[in-house]
């Protein structure tokens, strides 16, 4: 079984996905690959990267969306790191953000 991932970004102060927010994914290897959420706030732009069981970052980049929809942002950047194993099968790491405030889970 192989390991995968997406993520979701959704905006619960507007009760809207969240487009094209930037964000970073670091490797367990310490590479950094870029990407942004599409217009239903989703990403799955690694797709063609060959996961491997250990640590992950996901960064959020938060501050340009929040100024550019409510004209103010507590976090510039919202970081979740995680750990995938091995047969692991699909992650989803969902980002539920506000200008004060965010909350992540493990999704499916």
């Amino acid at each position: 079984m192989s390991i995968s991932l997406s993520s979701h970004v959704l905006d619960t102060t507007l009760g809207k996905p969240a487009a094209k927010m930037k964000l970073t994914l670091t490797t367990q290897d310490g590479q950094i690959i870029h990407a942004q959420t599409d217009s239903d706030g989703r990403c799955n732009q690694w797709q063609y990267y060959d996961f491997k069981a250990g640590e992950y970052c996901l960064r959020f980049y938060t501050k340009d969306y929040l100024i550019s929809h409510h004209s103010q942002a507590f976090y510039p950047f919202v970081d979740i790191h995680f750990e995938l194993t091995e047969n692991g099968g699909h992650y989803h790491v969902p980002l539920l953000i506000s200008p004060f405030g965010f909350s992540s889970y493990r999704g499916s």
